[in-house]
């Protein structure tokens, strides 16, 4: 990776440790702290004026290419069962947060403390079930209590979700964007033709369908045609009727 080689080249350079004044650990008798400490300490001085200069260049744009490719990186690792590269590639990840973070701190907007208690209080907020007195018999009922609690945090805010169909992200591959806009579809219209379809149109095999749409690639290719933004395009008509309808039934 980019950043492991650029952090290697400043190691060599200096002394990483060094330049973080790091005690001995042979001299302290008391627990060792948090290696998340030490990360944040690491990450603050690759972007001090004597850090690194890619380090220093980065913004919150150019690391958005980073991000996609670690958990690219991470799935690999997970599908092919390999702990350490797992852990590796976890770490990986965790160092996109954590550059995020003290990029937003340089900015005063804010750092990772706020970013873990945000994520903990939410993960409580939304747990009422085991933070709380709710009960629920399925998982279908955490999931409605979930979304009815997301709603209700952003309510009133520059964040609501005036439509079923807000929250996709646009930037999702144009499969994934397509698949949760039908799940969106077929909750809000259960007789919609999306629905329909699901149910009578297509009988065709999990094997069957993945040919069917290697074959569509292919075809694609073939004509010359990109097939994600062929999907791409299908999905923003289709959420746009999506919406014409749902504005009609509100």
């Amino acid at each position: 990776m980019i950043w492991s080689s650029c952090s290697r080249a400043c190691e060599s350079a200096g002394g990483l440790k060094q330049q973080l004044h790091f005690t001995n650990a042979a001299t302290i008798t008391m627990k060792k702290p948090p290696a998340i400490n030490d990360l944040l300490k690491v990450m603050a001085q690759l972007r001090s004026p004597t850090g690194c200069p890619w380090d220093r260049e980065q913004s919150h744009r150019t690391l958005r290419r980073h991000a996609i490719e670690e958990v690219y990186e991470l799935i690999d690792a997970i599908e092919a069962g390999d702990d350490h590269e797992m852990a590796e590639e976890l770490g990986d990840l965790l160092l996109q947060v954590v550059f995020h973070c003290q990029l937003a701190r340089e900015r005063g907007a804010f750092d990772f403390e706020k970013v873990t208690r945000l994520l903990v209080d939410k993960l409580i907020r939304r747990h009422p079930h085991v933070f709380g007195s709710t009960k629920v018999k399925n998982v279908d009922e955490v999931w409605a209590n979930w979304e009815q609690i997301k709603r209700s945090e952003k309510q009133g805010t520059q964040r609501e979700r005036k439509s079923a169909f807000d929250g996709i992200p646009r930037h999702l591959p144009a499969l994934l964007r397509a698949e949760k806009l039908a799940k969106k579809a077929r909750k809000v219209f259960p007789d919609d033709r999306l629905a329909k379809a699901s149910r009578s149109k297509w009988t065709l095999t999990q094997p069957a369908l993945a040919q069917a749409l290697f074959e569509l690639a292919a075809f694609a290719q073939l004509r010359g045609w990109c097939a994600e933004e062929l999907l791409t395009r299908e999905i923003k008509k289709q959420e746009r009727q999506l919406r014409r309808k749902e504005s009609r039934v509100k």
